[in-house]
């Protein structure tokens, strides 16, 4: 399944994700590697991936008059995001992996207020608590020393910390009405962006599993895993100088919701 889709009223519709997901993430082969494997290893949402934060907006939460933000300027024109309410069968399922995917790898994971807030939205609620014991352990001063960040989870002065994860395409591989199994391929970037950065945005591609159930009214993650691959023969394209980088992050808004 793509993450364009007919819904049957003769169009397609592609969700796009508003700016912030844990990071799922990419072989960075020194700290990158070292710090996704210290969440994956804990068996808790994959963590340095990439991505977007996943907010539930709701009707109310209008934008403020003025220039729009990042995150209003790529949201779909004329519609709200919505990343919740995913049907109760397959292509459903498919969705809520998908955004749970962006949600996990955003930026937000690394703050705990805002992380709380997407545990509390996309897990089953019985494993809430689980889930946030094991990702406040995971999300302290040695991974974000790994990734570059201060102590206290924030950028240098002068760096923009970049996490995003885009689902490429997603399969369901179990389905029995109120539970499934879906697969996620995805792609992330992770890193500093800045001139002098240690630890530069670099790209990863990983496949997430994720063990779903409905349960009030939506799908909610029950667990999941992540593994590595399947990664494309990288092109030719010239790597992006560290200012050019962060200047693309500071103007393209990430996404907060996918498919």
């Amino acid at each position: 399944m793509s993450l364009g889709d007919d819904y049957g009223d003769g169009q397609t519709r592609t969700r796009l994700p508003e700016p912030s997901g844990v990071p799922p993430r990419r072989g960075r082969g020194g700290g990158g590697r070292s710090s996704r494997g210290m969440v994956t290893g804990v068996g808790v949402i994959v963590l340095l991936i990439a991505a977007i934060a996943f907010a539930n907006r709701g009707a109310d939460d209008a934008p403020a008059a003025g220039k729009p933000s990042a995150a209003e300027a790529t949201a779909p024109t004329g519609e709200r995001p919505v990343a919740s309410g995913f049907a109760r069968d397959e292509q459903g399922a498919q969705s809520a992996a998908a955004n749970y995917a962006v949600a996990l790898g955003s930026a937000d994971m690394f703050d705990k207020a805002k992380r709380d807030d997407i545990l509390d939205r996309i897990i089953v609620p019985s494993r809430v608590p689980d889930f946030r014991s094991t990702l406040d352990a995971a999300y302290g001063p040695e991974l974000y020393e790994n990734v570059g960040l201060q102590e206290d989870g924030s950028a240098p002065s002068g760096f923009t910390f970049v996490s995003r994860t885009t689902p490429i395409g997603a399969k369901v591989t179990e389905f029995s009405g109120d539970r499934a199994a879906v697969e996620v391929w995805c792609g992330g970037l992770l890193g500093l962006a800045g001139e002098g950065s240690t630890t530069p945005v670099t790209s990863s591609w990983f496949t997430i599993t994720m063990r779903l159930e409905y349960a009030d009214g939506d799908w909610k993650i029950v667990d999941h895993g992540q593994k590595d691959g399947p990664a494309p023969v990288p092109g030719d394209e010239r790597a992006a100088g560290a200012e050019e980088i962060a200047k693309a992050v500071e103007e393209y808004g990430g996404f907060t919701y996918a498919r």
